[in-house]
């Protein structure tokens, strides 16, 4: 890791990985990322395909259904971040079925982990997406409208939701859904759906600022019939699987914001040493430098937060309160130093000819994505020790 320490030792597995994704980042992500950008609701299919094929797509899934078997939440980090510090929306692409897997290892059956979970490993990795958020329902995920109704063989669902990422390249989703709409979070359930059943439409993609490798869409169910077995849980379990999933996409989102941060640091650090303007490198002028220094040091405290989070959801801790302390920190800390990386290249880092510009733009998705620092706030203060 480009870190000041390595606050924990790492295992030669780890170091592997890391270096994989390091190499992948490097060659493959970050000279596409300008391109992806551009292309604007274009989803690199053929970046994902190579991830695939080097194991990346399927690191974070137990060997038991043909995953890497890197399910702990400290090694999914230390990816993220290097995978992020190439390109922040390609990065969190490659490492999608992460979030869809999470729900169904948090409340799946051993059958419904290997029918679900199998086909997501190997070279042929397909994408999927993970189905909450609708027009009406964003940070109350318990508001949801979307309704599951009991048949005498399953379920019908009809509703709508809201930007989510891979529809439209998606093979199987996680949908929540209301199967008591009387109740709020106790009548929500999870439920697994292919992407071709009937009644399962999406809608056209969404233009977005920033993170465009990961195309959104509106998905629409009308009358969609899920058999009884693709249940996640029991009725009225989904909402607790949801905020475990949180636990984990939010630590993983805040190394995600780590390396978006580190690219837009060492971006701007180097710039700085080479641009001249008043006879010396502008990094010798203490404005620029104290700048530096602050995005420096907040990159080593959210990577910190990340990891210590990352370490405590594995050993089995209640995570809900550092995991929200450790996404604010490092997404806010992401776009701190992206603005920074842009006030430091001054004019060349409003253009699009350097790529500092655009960090910005992604990296304001991991202030929004999975929880607004707002509702990161208000989850921190509810978790004080």
């Amino acid at each position: 890791m480009n870190a000041v320490t390595e606050p924990w030792p790492l295992t030669e597995e780890q170091r592997a990985i890391i270096d994989l994704c390091r190499d992948f980042a490097r060659n493959e992500i970050r000279p596409r990322a300008r391109e992806v950008d551009e292309a604007d609701v274009v989803t690199p299919v053929d970046i994902w395909q190579k991830a695939a094929q080097v194991g990346i797509t399927d690191f974070m899934l137990p060997t038991d259904v043909g995953g890497g078997g890197f399910t702990d939440v400290f090694t999914q980090c230390l990816v993220q971040e290097e995978l992020c510090f190439g390109d922040p929306g390609i990065g969190n692409l490659v490492c999608s079925n992460g979030f869809f897997a999470d729900p169904v290892l948090e409340l799946g059956t051993e059958e419904q982990q290997k029918k679900w979970l199998g086909p997501l490993t190997g070279p042929e990795a397909p994408m999927t997406a993970l189905a909450t958020t609708e027009p009406g329902s964003g940070s109350d995920a318990a508001s949801i409208r979307t309704t599951a109704r009991r048949t005498g063989t399953g379920y019908v669902l009809n509703g709508q939701k809201a930007w989510i990422s891979n529809a439209g390249t998606a093979r199987s989703f996680v949908v929540f859904a209301k199967t008591d709409p009387t109740q709020r979070s106790k009548g929500v359930s999870a439920f697994l759906l292919d992407a071709d059943t009937p009644g399962l439409t999406v809608g056209e993609p969404m233009r977005k600022m920033g993170q465009r490798a990961i195309v959104c869409r509106e998905v629409f169910f009308s009358d969609v019939e899920v058999p009884e077995e693709n249940r996640l849980g029991d009725e009225g379990q989904g909402f607790r699987g949801l905020m475990r999933t949180f636990d984990i996409s939010r630590i993983v989102l805040g190394a995600a914001a780590v390396g978006a941060a580190r690219a837009a640091y060492e971006y701007a650090r180097d710039y700085a040493r080479t641009r001249v303007q008043f006879d010396k490198p502008i990094i010798e002028h203490q404005a620029v430098a104290f700048r530096l220094a602050d995005m420096a040091a907040r990159i080593e405290a959210s990577r910190l937060l990340v990891l210590s989070a990352a370490r405590a959801v594995d050993a089995g801790a209640p995570v809900t309160g550092a995991a929200a302390i450790a996404k604010l920190t490092a997404s806010e800390t992401s776009m701190f130093c992206t603005w920074g990386a842009v006030q430091t290249l001054g004019g060349w880092g409003y253009s699009r000819e350097y790529p500092v510009e655009q960090w910005m733009r992604d990296a304001k998705l991991e202030e929004i994505e999975e929880g607004t620092s707002d509702i990161m706030r208000l989850v921190i203060s509810r978790n004080l020790p």
